[in-house]
């Protein structure tokens, strides 16, 4: 019998997909996977890899930054794909992701742990919006963020 369950990815457009996928990457723990066909050693960077890849192919060197892909190493979350597009962003998403930062912690000690996420992710390129305190029973508390595109995303 077939699952009822669908794999999915998550797509975001963007002006700089390689640079995009490299914060989403160091925030969410993910990787780079490497160009179809080729395995990558150890210690090789995959997107060098791809840098070779598609040089070998013959893609112009415009296009090379059209799109990138990160994938969680375990295999469980979704892959999260980057692709160009002209327009830059204007106005809030209608989606976005919540990181989870703090699972499982409550009050001041979840707030701590997602003010300790935060500086992490700034220090990666992200922008601090806005804390939301806790209000039982409705929201446990959390910190709206920006990507370096301006995408909203959740500490959570």
């Amino acid at each position: 019998m077939a699952s009822d369950i669908r794999a999915f990815q998550v797509t975001f457009d963007a002006h700089d997909p390689r640079a995009l996928s490299t914060f989403w990457r160091d925030v969410l723990g993910y990787v780079h996977p490497g160009p179809p066909g080729v395995e990558v050693a150890d210690g090789v960077d995959p997107l060098e890899a791809w840098d070779e890849f598609l040089e070998t192919a013959g893609v112009p060197v415009e296009r090379r930054n059209d799109a990138s892909a990160i994938e969680d190493p375990s295999g469980v979350g979704p892959r999260v794909f980057f692709q160009r597009v002209p327009e830059l962003k204007t106005v809030k998403n209608r989606v976005h992701l919540d990181v989870r930062g703090a699972p499982g912690l409550m009050g001041e000690e979840r707030m701590a742990a997602l003010e300790a996420e935060c500086e992490r992710a700034v220090a990666l390129g992200a922008t601090r919006v806005s804390r939301h305190e806790p209000e039982p029973p409705m929201s446990n508390g959390f910190i709206v963020m920006q990507d370096p595109e301006g995408n909203e995303w959740c500490l959570d």
